[in-house]
């Protein structure tokens, strides 16, 4: 692990404590614009009429790259931290796309947020492969935020008291579980369970603490991997844009270090089990992938918004040309 420490004694604690930190300023207003420059068009909604607000949340593809540690430097510099050191992240993670998470709201209802324990999409991060206590593919849940965040306007709702909950179900379940954490062997772990939350849901319902993600443009929060979170109703109806890119690991997380260097997320998970180390501990089912139902409709998505920022961009032309004749 690096001996220099771009998080404050206090973000270290904090993030111990609690399972996440956020990033204040980790990068400007005008970096935020070049990110969601044609937001609108690509929803194929206007910004001015909110009855073509059709979907309360959309998960866009992405079409453009940005370098993390370019962009937002402390910000990148925190996530190789609280994971390790950058030779502990896999070099594809060091990417951001413009895959933009859009939070809209809905009108029906009626403006008064649905209480945290009552919203149906609560759920941790990583439909794309069997997870295990120390699964690589999910090292961080990593959360820019490119609108301002007020209360009651469309932040994710984050449960940390959850994950001590779902580590120790993972640590129960050595032999791997589904995304949607069903155990290997029990009915229903090898199906399409993409619209399934009912596992999380159920521990949102136990639990009694959450906390909304507000901020500015240009704040990050940086979450332990496990992380229950859900989108809330947004009852403001205020425009919310945030990305969610994926940070993984080059290894498995580890649990039981001879030299004691355990990273920040290591450290977390330990205490969430009450354990000093996982000695003995491993994961005894095989490493699988899985090809989860949004990217299909991803792509399809993808498509029809090149479609559109196409036929912007042919607009455009033709009114300049118009321009350039009624000036001749």
């Amino acid at each position: 692990m690096s001996s220099t420490s771009v998080l404050t004694p206090e973000e270290k604690e904090h993030f111990l404590t609690h399972g996440w930190v956020k990033i204040p300023n980790a990068f400007t207003q005008d970096q935020a614009n070049v990110f969601t420059a044609n937001v609108w068009t690509r929803l194929g909604m206007d910004p001015n009429d909110k009855s073509t607000w059709t979907r309360l949340r959309t998960n866009m593809p992405g079409h453009n790259k940005f370098d993390p540690a370019d962009f937002a430097p402390r910000a990148w510099a925190a996530i190789c931290e609280l994971c390790g050191g950058e030779d502990r992240i896999d070099p594809t993670s060091r990417e951001w796309r413009d895959s933009l998470i859009v939070n809209l709201g809905d009108e029906k209802h009626g403006g008064k947020p649905v209480p945290p324990q009552d919203l149906p999409e609560w759920h941790v991060d990583g439909d794309f492969f069997v997870h295990y206590l120390d699964s690589r593919e999910q090292g961080l849940l990593v959360t820019p935020l490119f609108t301002d965040i007020v209360p009651n306007g469309g932040a994710t709702n984050i449960c940390p008291e959850a994950i001590p909950k779902i580590a120790r179900h993972l640590y129960e379940h050595p032999e791997g579980v589904s995304p949607r954490m069903t155990p290997r062997g029990q009915q229903g772990f090898a199906q399409d369970q993409s619209e399934d939350l009912s596992f999380f849901c159920n521990v949102a319902k136990s639990c009694d603490n959450f906390v909304e993600a507000t901020g500015k443009v240009g704040d990050v929060y940086l979450m332990h991997p496990l992380m229950l979170h859900a989108p809330s109703s947004n009852a403001l109806r205020r425009v919310r844009i945030i990305i969610n890119p994926v940070v993984s690991l080059k290894e498995p997380h580890c649990f039981d270090r001879e030299d004691g260097d355990y990273s920040l997320v290591e450290q977390f998970t330990l205490r969430a089990l009450g354990k000093e180390r996982l000695a003995g501990w491993k994961a005894t089912g095989p490493r699988e992938t899985v090809v989860p139902a949004r990217l299909r409709a991803q792509e399809k998505m993808r498509l029809e918004e090149l479609r559109r920022l196409e036929e912007l961009k042919k607009q455009a032309a033709q009114e300049g040309q118009q321009a350039v004749s009624a000036a001749a």
